[in-house]
């Protein structure tokens, strides 16, 4: 089957993958979805929710699939106790999944005109089209419905603008946040908002969702387990993995850091493979499983009782991560930032 894509590019989209807008099956998170579901029929459906949870295992989709069941069933009395599923050929459906809905606001990182890609951080600027959203009326009574994705990448006047919307908003306005981790919240926001928590997908739903991308997963069982182990129950991380070397770079990471001494030629020659002009994905796999690898030894540590290096390998964690906010935002030699990190977790796991 050939994908045909109605959605806008967004900043972390994929070749051949649905956004959440236009994906019409919700995969997992069927106690959530009928909680909402309930609490909109019940007339008890809280005007911000928070939904949280790791990367990539459809928090996104639930929050369109919610807009969906908000706009088709404007009267919450009459409306079903579990979400509509949404008819790809409906003109509800296509309306949410370009944007052209009036009620609809998906807020995520802008364009950036200079750099003909993607702003690094959801600005203040798009968190203020949010007032103007709302001030005009509802063209058929309906529900307004505000998603923030994800609300992490808000800078903080981008955070404070959002507050505001947040303290006194409209009737029958629904905000919904997507957070992958909440922490990084203003606390005032969190509070001003229901928490909705979202796990992982497990192997058969994980499968599931591959099922229906090309190529589809592996049919060896062992390949499967060892697949949907490595994804961490993230759909995303998934296709990343099988469609984009994801293994193979996770996988030199690994031998990289494993190893007794450094390993100077496997270093450059996995920074080359990750630092080409068109590898903008799999630097990203890169720096992902980098930060993966900290956290975990640090979560090791910690459960064994060695504090102070659990302590060293979390500060090793952010400065890593400041390091990858800084080599985006001005676009720095993506070869030189590689050779730089694998070092630097050298250095941290053999502390």
């Amino acid at each position: 089957m050939i994908f045909e894509r109605i959605a806008p590019e967004q900043h972390d989209t994929l070749d051949g993958v649905p956004e959440p807008s236009e994906t019409p099956r919700l995969v997992g998170h069927a106690q959530a979805a009928g909680m909402l579901a309930t609490a909109y029929r019940s007339g008890k459906l809280p005007h911000a929710l928070i939904f949280a949870g790791p990367l990539g295992i459809g928090k996104a989709t639930l929050a369109f699939h919610l807009a969906h069941h908000l706009l088709k069933n404007p009267d919450s009395r009459t409306a079903p106790d579990t979400l509509a599923v949404p008819d790809p050929a409906s003109p509800l459906f296509r309306q949410i999944a370009t944007g052209a809905h009036p009620s609809v606001l998906h807020l995520t990182r802008p364009a950036n005109d200079k750099t003909k890609s993607f702003k690094t951080v959801l600005t203040v600027d798009e968190i203020r089209r949010v007032s103007r959203f709302l001030s005009m009326t509802s063209h058929d009574g309906s529900y307004r419905v505000v998603i923030v994705d994800p609300a992490d990448d808000m800078n903080i006047n981008a955070a404070n603008a959002l507050l505001k919307n947040l303290e006194e908003p409209p009737a029958r306005t629904l905000f919904v946040l997507i957070v992958h981790a909440p922490g990084s919240l203003l606390p005032t926001i969190r509070s001003r908002c229901q928490m909705v928590r979202l796990t992982p997908l497990g192997p058969d739903e994980l499968m599931a969702v591959l099922e229906g991308i090309e190529p589809p997963p592996p049919e060896d069982p062992a390949a499967r387990a060892a697949l949907a182990g490595r994804a961490g129950g993230s759909a995303r991380n998934a296709i990343l993995l099988t469609q984009y070397g994801g293994l193979e770079i996770a996988a030199a990471l690994d031998a990289l850091v494993a190893a007794k001494k450094p390993e100077v030629a496997g270093a450059h020659r996995l920074a080359e493979a990750v630092a080409s002009r068109d590898q903008s994905i799999q630097f990203d796999i890169f720096n992902r499983r980098a930060l993966d690898l900290l956290s975990s030894a640090a979560s090791e540590a910690a459960l064994a009782g060695d504090l102070a290096r659990a302590k060293a390998l979390s500060e090793a964690w952010h400065e890593a991560m400041n390091t990858i906010s800084e080599a985006e935002t001005y676009n720095l030699d993506k070869k030189q930032h590689a050779l730089t990190m694998i070092d630097r977790l050298n250095s941290a796991m053999r502390m």
